[in-house]
């Protein structure tokens, strides 16, 4: 009977993500509070407080539906699907879009639940890998070779965690043509779209395919993890229909706070990931002096988008070196196997004004391993 494993990742922050000194590996940026959220709308604050604490509508709230339609020309409020957060879109599209001995692409590494529900239905798996040696990027030329009879989906991630890499507008068209050729949905996980900073943002790819469904969410680029609010967008209305359906009997709506908060923060998206880019980018600099002095302990591809990086130890075991910093420093990173992949390497979080505290102690400790 197929079933899901544990969610290596969402066990790990379980066990330390409240608890520890110094949460290095975040993927969440400094997260807003109410009062600052509400201070960007006048008059919100008094709609807040006047708000009914009833059911909300299925699709989402018009308002809310309309502000992130209104984020990317080619959309209409008629295209987007609220959920409530990104892990419940992903969840309930594997489920509407794929059955037992069914095939899917997923572009790896990736956060567990893009193939890990797939898998717990029954379905295949083929890993199109981004591999270290081409920038985090993988091989448009592989997808022939995975693809098969049974295939339904292709899974894209970009921007891209771990490793902040994304894919060049060249590699996104061949990947749509791909699908097409197939017939294939192309899921794409854009969570951290907005966040670029050394790369070109794209169109989302609900706008450039007809079959083509893009992940958004409140969490990664605006600093509003705790709305719990993701999204889909796609222009197939039948399957939009579908994923409601399937959404009946999960959440069957999210929470009126929620929506009300996140509809403000959509209608004032450039300043909440400004806010958000501003915080990585001096974080990297910081992480650029580092690493620049510690070229015998960490090796990188450096990220151009998102809020995390994936470095390369020179030497040791990913899992026994995060384990001995946080027993020493109290500063938490996270290894590779918790993406299903090599032990070789760490998830460092980029979104966090903390992160300048963090780093100092890691050097320090550092020194002490010499």
């Amino acid at each position: 009977m197929p079933h899901l494993r544990p969610f290596a990742l969402e066990r790990f922050f379980a066990r330390h993500e409240f608890s520890v000194n110094h949460l290095a590996c975040a993927s969440d940026p400094d997260a807003w509070t109410t009062k600052e959220l509400l201070a960007l709308e006048p008059g919100a604050e008094a709609k807040y407080l006047a708000l009914p604490l009833g059911y909300t509508e299925t699709m989402g709230h018009p308002e809310l539906r309309a502000a992130i339609a209104a984020l990317d020309p080619g959309l209409s409020p008629a295209d987007v699907l609220v959920h409530a957060g990104a892990e419940e879109a992903i969840y309930a599209f594997m489920h509407v879009v794929l059955s037992a001995e069914d095939h899917a692409i997923v572009h790896v590494p990736a956060y567990q639940s893009l193939y890990e529900v797939a898998q717990g239905i029954g379905a295949h798996v083929a890993r199109w890998e981004a591999r270290e040696s081409q920038g985090w990027l993988p091989d448009p030329g592989e997808l022939e070779r995975l693809v098969t009879a049974k295939t339904k989906v292709l899974v894209l991630n970009t921007p891209h965690n771990p490793t902040g890499a994304h894919l060049p507008r060249a590699f996104l068209d061949a990947a749509i043509t791909f699908a097409r050729r197939h017939g294939l949905w192309l899921f794409s996980d854009e969570v951290y779209r907005g966040l670029e900073y050394g790369a070109p943002r794209h169109p989302p790819v609900a706008t450039l395919y007809e079959r083509g469904v893009s992940l958004g969410a409140t969490a990664k680029v605006y600093g509003l993890a705790g709305l719990r609010i993701g999204w889909v967008a796609c222009r197939d209305h039948a399957l939009l229909e579908r994923l409601a359906t399937f959404k009946d009997y999960l959440t069957i709506c999210s929470a009126g706070p929620s929506e009300f908060l996140a509809t403000v923060a959509m209608r004032h998206a450039g300043t909440l990931a400004g806010r958000s880019r501003a915080i990585v980018t001096e974080n990297l600099a910081r992480v650029d002096e580092l690493f620049a002095r510690r070229p015998d302990v960490f090796q990188w591809v450096r990220p151009v988008a998102g809020t995390t990086a994936f470095p390369r130890l020179v030497r040791g075991e990913a899992t026994a070196f995060t384990e001995r910093l946080l027993a020493d420093t109290g500063v938490l990173l996270m290894p590779g196997p918790l993406f299903d992949f090599d032990d070789a390497h760490v998830r460092l979080g980029l979104g966090r004004r903390s992160l300048a505290q963090a780093l100092p102690l890691l050097d320090e400790w550092l020194s002490r391993q010499a």
